[in-house]
């Protein structure tokens, strides 16, 4: 086993990373840039390293400081998390020439996975059904437009490179598409270095099924079920949620041996997610794989809160050469759980982001609800990184349960200072199609203007939290308690 892990990320995911070394008895480095001086992963870990000014590109993908950082606190491994650099080739490759270990899948993998027409080809021929679509040679706009008339409207352009929704753009005719070529190759060159596009046929509002594989170095594949992420805006994930409402057992079967062949076929080590589109419901329903995610997906505690495995410490022991401890037969569902992605943006306003002081941030404890998150009362949400606060994840016996418990839990979380989804996420909680489990990837936006309105309207969450932590003003207020305003407030309504 590892004696020290630096963890190259940052927020939530790294004070999760550093946890689940702290339980195996690994000493931890935490990195940061002078932004994140006095975060929560930078005062959690045993040792800190900056690494650099705010910007990402001078810090937390600054590959030579990272490995510098490594050498001077005598790493021996590094775990990546997820974004930044958890799926950059050239950085696994750096780690192992460094004489590191990279804990994610090798870089060979996250070459050939992160290609989406690579990707797709080895799908292909794993028997991973695809969904029709062509990538021509010749990248030039007509050529392009060929293959989109020959796999047929409507049609998605995808980058070749890189992931997150970044230049996808739907079409439903030809002047549509040579509107959006242009758009897409400037934003695939401008995030991803690479232009290449894609043409894949538009599946109107499937929805958004993958499944979570774990793979050790001795040649065992198991996949840990399915989550549903169907519910995003502009490709982002907002809520997800275990099992799926859509999935019958037949059904899981097929594609959860779909996502261990496409992984077998990779030669794949350590966790990765498999994606799929999923078409109709049931034993009728169709699915397609969408592409591999090589690294721990935001998403992943509520596979661990279902199925009973820690993921993170599962890739650390992965990487440290150990084999999986359990077959696919040892592994099952138990109970629901939701996870609702806690955004610093304000969706009544175009999702737009938010920065500044954290002035109130009381996380619920409550029975069945775990709050990861990488900030504390009084710390600073920065212009520079991902507007992520906190995950909120609720679980129950039913979904019914695990849905009414995550009601009550974000109604029982007062964050002040700044804006925040949670307005949102209540109303997507109790919507009669999230309520049925009827839901598609296309739902948020079909929803968006109607959702707008009643959060214009509507007293945000934060202020019901807040009258709920103060209590019922008919009583005596409770003694003051050190320098907390909140508990010696008196005779105050909000």
């Amino acid at each position: 086993m590892f004696k020290k892990v630096l963890v190259a990320n940052r927020g939530e995911i790294a004070l999760r990373v550093i946890r689940a070394c702290k339980e195996l008895g690994i000493a931890t480095v935490a990195v940061h840039s002078t932004a994140d001086a006095n975060a929560l992963h930078v005062r959690f870990a045993d040792e800190s390293v900056c690494i650099g000014p705010p910007p990402s590109k001078e810090s937390y993908l600054n590959v030579p400081a990272l490995l510098s950082a490594a050498e001077i606190t005598r790493a021996d491994a590094i775990h990546p998390g997820y974004g930044f650099l958890s799926e950059n080739q050239d950085f696994a490759a750096a780690c192992g020439a460094n004489g590191l270990t990279f804990i994610g899948p090798p870089a060979d993998v996250i070459t050939t996975m992160g290609s989406k027409v690579k990707a797709r080809e080895l799908a292909k021929k794993a028997g991973a059904p695809v969904v029709p679509g062509e990538t021509s040679r010749e990248q030039s706009d007509a050529a392009i437009a060929d293959a989109a008339r020959r796999v047929g409207f409507p049609v998605l352009l995808k980058p070749s490179e890189g992931g997150g929704g970044i230049g996808m753009k739907a079409a439903r005719s030809e002047p549509e598409l040579l509107t959006a070529i242009p758009q897409a190759r400037r934003e695939a060159l401008a995030a991803f270095g690479d232009g290449t596009l894609y043409v894949e046929r538009l599946i109107d509002r499937p929805r958004h099924v993958e499944f979570q594989i774990l793979a050790d170095a001795q040649g065992h594949v198991v996949h840990l079920f399915e989550r549903e992420c169907s519910i995003q805006r502009r490709h982002q994930k907002v809520i997800e949620e275990t099992p799926s409402t859509a999935l019958t057992p037949s059904l899981r079967a097929r594609m959860g041996d779909a996502a261990v062949a496409v992984a077998r076929a990779a030669g794949y080590r350590n966790a990765g997610t498999i994606e799929f589109l999923l078409e109709g419901k049931g034993e009728a329903a169709s699915f397609y794989f969408l592409e591999m995610n090589t690294r721990l997906q935001v998403e992943h505690p509520i596979t661990e809160q279902v199925v009973g495995v820690d993921l993170a410490a599962a890739q650390i022991r992965i990487a440290a050469g150990e084999p999986l401890p359990w077959t696919q037969k040892e592994l099952s569902q138990r109970g629901h759980a939701i996870e609702l992605r806690i955004y610093a943006e304000d969706p009544a306003r175009g999702y737009l982001p938010q920065a500044g002081t954290l002035a109130l941030y009381r996380a619920p404890a409550m029975p069945g609800v775990r709050i990861d998150s990488g900030f504390s009362e009084g710390d600073e949400v920065s212009v520079h990184y991902d507007p992520l606060i906190a995950k909120l994840i609720a679980s129950g016996d039913t979904r019914e349960a695990a849905r009414q418990r995550a009601v009550a839990a974000v109604t029982s979380f007062p964050i002040l200072g700044i804006r925040t989804n949670t307005g949102l996420l209540l109303e997507l909680l109790n919507h009669p199609r999230f309520v049925a489990g009827a839901v598609d990837t296309g739902f948020l936006d079909a929803e968006a203007d109607s959702l707008r309105v009643r959060l214009l309207a509507d007293a945000p969450p934060e202020a019901r939290a807040v009258a709920a932590l103060v209590g019922d003003t008919t009583r005596p207020a409770r003694p003051s308690v050190g320098n907390d305003p909140w508990s010696s407030l008196r005779d105050v309504r909000l």
